[in-house]
C-alpha cells in the first residue's frame, strides 16, 4: 500500500510539474533490431521519450522512479482490427433492438478501458454505428481511459450484404439503407458513401468484400462488390488520405480488392496460393485475425449461442484461418497484428501472439507486426511503434521473456500511453 501510494505521488507531481520519469528496464525490446537489451533507462519528459540509456540512471530527487528491472518492456501494442462498441454474447442478436445508443456507448468505456490496461494503445476500430468515433474523440480529450483509436465509423457493404445493417430483419423493418447508412449498389453510391465517412469523422474506410460469418446471412464467402466500386472506394478514400481495409473471407473477393487498390485484407481464410501471390506483387497486407476464427468455431458448438444460420459459417469457415495464416506467412505475404476482438472478450487481444508463433511466425516477426508495421499502415511510423528517442510514450512491460515464453504478452503488469501511467502492478 505504501509503495502505492509513493507512485501515485510520483506520477501526480510529474504531471502537475512537468518533471520527468525515469523506467529503469531489466529487458528492453527493441523491435527495429529484433534485440532484448539489458540494463537499460528510458526517460520520459511529458508525453515523448526523451532518452534511452545504458545502466539504471536517476535523475534530480523529485523525479518519479519507476523499477521494472525485473520485467520486459516493449512499445505499446497496435491492433489493426476490433470492434469497441460490442462484445460477443448469446443476446448480441437481440441487443440491436433493445440497447439504446446511450446504452452502446457506456460499454464501450469498459472495452476500451480493457483493451488499454492489456497493453495496447492503439487500435484500428473498423466497424460500428457510430458510437466509436464519439468513443474516439472522448478518449483524446483525456474524458474516458482507452487507447488511441482510428476508426471506420460505419462499415460500407452492400444491400444483403455483411455490413447492411437490416440483415435478418422482418420487412417491414428492412427499409431501404443507402450511402449515408453504409450500403452502396454503384459506384457512384460507393463514392458518397466514402465522403459521408470522412463527413462523420471517420479516420479509415472499411468494406465488406465478401460475406461474413456473424452477419444473419447465407455465405459467408461470395463477392459482394463490383471491381469498378472497390476501385471507386480506394481513389476516393486516397483523396481524403484515408486507409482502406476489407473484411474478406472467400478467394474471388479478396482478388478484388487487391486489385482494386485495398490496403489491407482482414481475415483472408479461403484465399489461393494464387491470391496470396498476388499480395505479394501488390504489397497488400493481411490482417489474419486468428483469434477470432478459433472463437467463432468454439462458440458455434454452444447450443444457441449463434442463430443456426451463423453457426454453420463458424463452423465451417473459423477452423481454417489458422491454416491459410501458416502458408501466407510461408509465402512472405506482408502481414499485420489484428485480431477482430469482440468476437472474443476485449483484452485478451494478446492471445494472437500465441497463434502466430504458432503458426510458424518467429515472436520478433510478430512484434513487429503489432508495432513498426501497424504504426506505419497508420502513417504514424515518425512517433509510434517504437521505443525510440522523440517518439510518443507509449510504453508496457510484462513479466518473464516473451522470447522464452509467448504466452507472458498475455499478462501487461505496466501500461503507459502518451507519458501517463495507466497500470503498474
Amino acid at each position: 500500500m505504501k509503495h502505492l501510494i509513493t507512485l501515485f505521488l510520483s506520477l501526480f507531481t510529474t504531471i502537475l510539474l512537468g518533471q520527468e520519469t525515469y523506467l529503469h528496464c531489466g529487458r528492453l525490446v527493441d523491435v527495429n533490431s529484433g534485440k532484448i537489451l539489458t540494463e537499460k533507462t528510458i526517460i520520459i519528459s511529458g508525453n515523448t521519450i526523451k532518452s534511452i540509456g545504458n545502466g539504471y540512471q536517476t535523475g534530480v530527487a523529485d523525479a518519479a522512479v519507476i523499477d521494472l528491472k525485473d520485467k520486459t518492456v516493449l512499445p505499446g501494442f497496435i491492433d489493426m482490427h476490433v470492434h469497441m462498441e460490442g462484445q460477443s454474447s448469446p443476446n448480441t442478436y437481440i441487443q440491436k433492438f433493445t440497447l439504446n445508443e446511450a446504452d452502446v456507448a457506456l460499454q464501450s468505456t469498459v472495452y476500451a478501458k480493457n483493451t488499454l490496461m492489456a497493453g495496447f494503445t492503439t487500435v484500428r476500430d473498423l466497424g460500428g454505428s457510430g458510437v466509436n468515433i464519439a468513443l474516439r474523440n472522448a478518449i483524446n480529450k483525456g474524458a474516458i481511459v482507452g487507447p488511441r483509436i482510428f476508426t471506420a465509423g460505419k462499415a460500407i457493404g452492400t444491400t444483403g450484404g455483411h455490413a447492411d445493417p437490416t440483415n435478418g430483419m422482418k420487412k417491414d423493418l428492412m427499409g431501404d439503407p443507402g450511402p449515408k447508412e453504409g450500403v452502396v449498389n454503384s459506384p457512384e453510391d460507393a463514392r458518397k458513401a466514402v465522403r459521408q465517412r470522412y463527413k462523420d469523422g471517420a479516420d479509415v474506410i472499411k468494406i465488406t468484400a465478401t460475406g461474413g460469418v456473424l452477419s444473419v446471412a447465407k455465405s459467408g464467402q461470395n463477392p459482394q462488390f463490383t471491381i469498378e466500386e472497390i476501385k471507386e472506394i480506394t481513389s476516393t478514400a486516397k483523396d481524403y488520405n484515408m486507409l482502406t481495409a476489407a473484411h474478406a473471407h472467400g478467394d474471388e473477393g479478396i482478388k478484388r480488392a487487391i486489385l482494386g487498390g485495398i490496403n489491407t485484407i482482414e481475415h483472408g481464410t479461403l484465399m489461393s496460393e494464387a491470391t496470396m501471390d498476388l499480395m505479394v506483387e501488390h504489397h497488400t497486407y493481411l490482417v489474419p485475425t486468428i483469434s477470432a476464427g478459433k472463437e467463432a468455431a468454439a462458440k458455434a458448438e454452444i447450443p444457441g449461442y449463434y442463430p443456426e444460420v451463423v453457426a454453420q459459417k463458424a463452423r465451417e469457415i473459423g477452423p481454417r484461418i489458422e491454416a491459410m495464416f501458416k502458408m501466407a506467412y510461408k509465402k512472405g505475404v506482408p502481414i499485420a497484428f489484428g485480431t477482430d476482438a469482440a468476437v472474443f472478450p476485449h483484452g485478451e487481444n494478446a492471445s494472437e501472439f500465441v497463434y502466430m508463433v504458432e503458426g510458424g511466425m518467429p515472436i520478433m516477426e510478430a512484434l513487429r507486426s503489432a508495432t513498426i508495421t501497424n504504426a506505419k499502415l497508420l502513417g504514424m511510423e515518425d512517433s509510434l511503434g517504437q521505443i525510440k528517442e522523440g517518439y510518443i510514450a507509449d510504453i508496457v512491460a510484462v513479466e518473464g521473456n516473451p522470447e522464452k515464453d509467448v504466452s507472458t504478452l498475455k499478462n501487461t503488469v505496466f501500461v503507459m500511453k502518451e507519458g501517463k501511467i495507466y497500470k503498474s502492478e
